[in-house]
């Protein structure tokens, strides 16, 4: 590595003046397709206001982190000691919300957690119990956090697999100085997705902040137009009128018939004319 050069402010100005701001996000909850949902309307908490509205609200989020657990491993070379990775921990998230004034922010956690803790039960009895829900009635594999600049053609997405409140803190009200009234809540999940991953973002072949548009396959599979696919099958027609006219032939010549392919794309190669010689050797 060379040693470093003084360099000129107007060098240094672009990138220093290229950075991002913090107060471009925007939060997308989607709930999974279970009886939460319906749990949550029966409570005040409508689909309109999942979608539109609980993420405006969202007046302070955290993009997500994760970090990899290791091991040392001994005795491999002599006097070496190495450390592998062997799993990748993912932090939880802390979100805060502006409270409406019809409290439905705080309807939104507070009755998602009930749902996850049982609701068959009267909640009014000495005997009241737990009887927790399936994981995957409650768990939200399409909640979105996207961080974008202001030309809103730059962005990260960050997309949250199984998401759900693990708790909701304590709000503080007080006589003195009124303000606005704010929810703070901690939520888990399984892992997370960097990058676009819906299925347009595959299509496209830009999933998962790809920058080359050749996607992945054996991930995305193969995104074919209908125009293509007709394309392929009518030139496999055209094959199968021809091939009758072909004929195998050991003594080194070439048919005349074969010249009834001519304009037909096989493969590649290089092109020869009908009644050129070909010497096999």
């Amino acid at each position: 590595m060379p040693a470093p050069r003084p360099r000129q402010i107007s060098d240094i100005m672009p990138k220093l003046q290229n950075v991002a701001q913090t107060s471009q996000y925007v939060v997308k909850f989607q709930l999974p397709v279970s009886s939460l949902r319906s749990y949550l309307r029966r409570k005040g908490v409508n689909d309109r206001f999942i979608a539109d509205d609980i993420g405006l609200l969202c007046s302070d989020a955290v993009l997500p982190g994760s970090a990899l657990a290791s091991v040392d491993t001994r005795g491999d070379f002599q006097g070496v000691i190495e450390r592998f990775a062997h799993t990748r921990n993912f932090t939880q998230i802390n979100l805060q919300f502006y409270v409406d004034n019809d409290y439905k922010s705080m309807k939104f956690i507070e009755h998602w957690m009930e749902y996850i803790t049982g609701f068959n039960t009267d909640v009014a009895k000495d005997g009241y119990h737990f009887k927790l829900n399936y994981p995957s009635d409650y768990k939200s594999n399409e909640t979105r956090i996207v961080k974008f600049e202001r030309d809103y053609n730059r962005f990260l997405e960050y997309r949250f697999v199984g998401l759900f409140p693990l708790s909701l803190s304590s709000t503080r009200v007080s006589y003195q100085g009124s303000q606005v009234l704010k929810a703070s809540a901690t939520f888990s999940f399984d892992r997370y997705i960097c990058g676009e991953s819906n299925s347009l973002a595959r299509a496209l072949k830009n999933a998962f902040n790809e920058i080359f548009n050749r996607g992945n396959p054996a991930r995305d599979g193969f995104a074919i137009s209908e125009n293509e696919l007709s394309k392929v099958f009518n030139r496999g027609n055209e094959s199968d009128n021809k091939n009758t006219n072909l004929q195998d032939l050991y003594n080194g010549s070439v048919s005349q018939q074969v010249s009834n392919f001519n304009g037909t794309n096989f493969g590649f190669g290089q092109y020869i004319s009908p009644g050129s010689n070909i010497d096999f050797g």
